[in-house]
């Protein structure tokens, strides 16, 4: 009985091992969203600086849209956002901005320095309408159907990669299914 004592911390030390390897097999970038084919969460934001039109729900609904959470403070916004400038050229879909937790005025002076993909841009300065979808960090992404219900989420900046195997083909698919 005392030999099991002593064999005890080991036993422990391995399965923790062992729960510990398991878990850094999962990617935390993949993290399901709850909101994944439910209805686009209804939210009104005011337009942010230099902006005349505000963004909402009902803007998004009736058409494929890509709803980007982002910010100027936001490292990885900046290295997604060539990506952004270049769906928005090339690709018919509908992208829109929700300017998450930013000081007045910051979010429109990073997009004149570096490009504006966004047809509509709110700004949610309290953050509340992140909340609502979710959000854990900047940037997310989602792609939003013609119904108006969220079909994918991306966490993290969307890369040509990311683009090109995963949002593109989402995308094209829903379009066709909306008769886009």
């Amino acid at each position: 009985m005392s030999r099991l004592f002593l064999y005890l911390p080991l036993l422990l030390f391995v399965l923790l091992a062992a729960w510990f390897a398991i878990g850094l097999r999962h990617d935390p970038s993949r993290i399901p969203s709850v909101l994944i084919d439910q209805p686009l969460p209804a939210f009104s934001l005011p337009a942010i600086d230099g902006r005349d039109n505000p963004l909402s729900s009902d803007d998004i609904v009736g058409q494929v849209a890509l709803v980007n959470v982002f910010a100027s403070w936001c490292i990885p916004c900046a290295i997604e956002h060539p990506q952004l400038m270049k769906v928005a050229a090339e690709e018919d879909i509908l992208i829109t901005g929700v300017n998450w937790k930013e000081r007045p005025g910051d979010g429109a002076a990073w997009l004149r320095r570096l490009g504006d993909p966004y047809a509509l841009i709110g700004d949610d300065a309290d953050g509340r309408v992140a909340i609502d979808f979710g959000v854990t960090g900047a940037p997310e992404t989602f792609i939003v159907d013609a119904k108006g219900r969220i079909r994918y989420k991306q966490i993290g900046p969307i890369t040509e990669q990311i683009w090109d195997a995963d949002i593109k083909p989402l995308v094209e698919q829903l379009q066709a299914e909306a008769g886009q």
